[in-house]
């Protein structure tokens, strides 16, 4: 397969890595200073592209791929709640392609699917209060993170008993998110269940970013013979769990 890879920063090299470890073939590297890139013939040639850049970067960079008749996978956060209708329709109606997660791990990918489980579970039990708290590093920009977005949107769609998540500590419908920043952590995200007689709490803990890159290469793989819009969920369904 033919990759290109759109913002070559730390995931960027790791992503290079993980491509060429699979044997894929990396045809394009574009960053901030060769965005004139997107134009040449060497891209275009691509199956896929691999985006992880700025929030303010991606919807820019996305069009960019699609012009160009590449299909996309994106691990940019912080930009697609403000696009999804654009994404949706672009996807529906225009015959794009755009493989979309805020976590590529296949770890996250196992931890999705439990969460959304016990939350499933826990609907029976009102006993149980529900918070999340998610720590990352000091670098990254938004908060709460795309993953914690994610995980949380499922704990809402399956509770009754919470209607939307947010900060605030005194209205019991919230599911109340916790966001940390502190030094180079890669990634932390905790749900608890909470009862006057005990708690369970489930984690995942990144050890490094390299499984993010393993996942996007995976995403890419599946998505060079996909189409429209996809979500870590078509991943998962093919890998069978």
């Amino acid at each position: 397969m033919k990759i290109a890879i759109v913002g070559y920063g730390k995931m960027g090299h790791m992503i290079e890595e993980a491509a060429i470890s699979r044997g894929h073939e990396i045809v394009s590297i574009i960053d901030v200073d060769n965005a004139s890139d997107f134009d040449s013939s060497a891209f275009a040639s691509a199956d896929v592209a691999i985006e992880f850049t700025a929030p303010s970067a991606a919807w820019g960079n996305i069009q960019q791929c699609w012009k160009h008749g590449v299909k996309v996978v994106s691990g940019s956060t912080g930009w697609f709640a403000a696009h999804r209708e654009e994404v949706e329709q672009a996807c529906r109606d225009n015959g794009k392609t755009l493989f979309w997660t805020s976590n590529y791990s296949i770890g996250v990918a196992v931890f999705k699917v439990i969460n959304r489980r016990l939350a499933q579970i826990m609907n029976t039990l009102p006993q149980y209060d529900v918070e999340m708290e998610e720590t990352h590093h000091v670098h990254k920009l938004d908060h709460p993170s795309g993953t914690a977005i994610m995980l949380a949107d499922d704990i809402v769609g399956a509770i009754d008993r919470k209607t939307a998540w947010g900060e605030d500590t005194t209205d019991p419908t919230l599911l109340r998110i916790d966001n940390i920043r502190r030094g180079e952590v890669p990634g932390i995200h905790t749900v608890r269940y909470d009862s006057p007689h005990d708690i369970i709490t489930i984690t995942h803990e990144a050890h490094n970013r390299r499984g993010f890159a393993l996942g996007a290469v995976m995403a890419a793989e599946m998505t060079a013979h996909r189409s429209g819009l996809l979500t870590m969920d078509d991943l998962t369904a093919e890998l069978g769990f």
